[in-house]
């Protein structure tokens, strides 16, 4: 019997430049929910980055709001691989 792990926690982030001031937390949980996060994601092409420690920053948030100044730079390294992948 192979039973397939369930993914630990997981967040979304979206980011609007016409209305937003910084990426936004759209989504965040573990287990069931988290695999229906991941599965909206391939569904829709949204990349994927596997970086648990800024997951564990992101759950303390709230859903909706704009992550803190504090994280820019580890969201702009996900922003810059969000590119990269676009550009091929």
């Amino acid at each position: 019997m192979n039973k397939k792990k369930k993914p630990g926690k997981v967040a979304a982030l979206q980011y609007d430049p016409e209305t937003d001031i910084a990426p936004r937390l759209t989504a965040y949980g573990q287990g069931d929910i988290a695999e229906k996060i991941l599965e909206v994601a391939r569904t829709n092409d949204i990349p994927i980055q596997h970086d648990q420690a800024l997951v564990e920053i992101l759950s303390t948030l709230e859903l909706g709001s704009e992550i803190p100044e504090e994280i820019y730079d580890l969201v702009a390294e996900i922003f810059a691989f969000v590119y990269r992948l676009s550009s091929f």
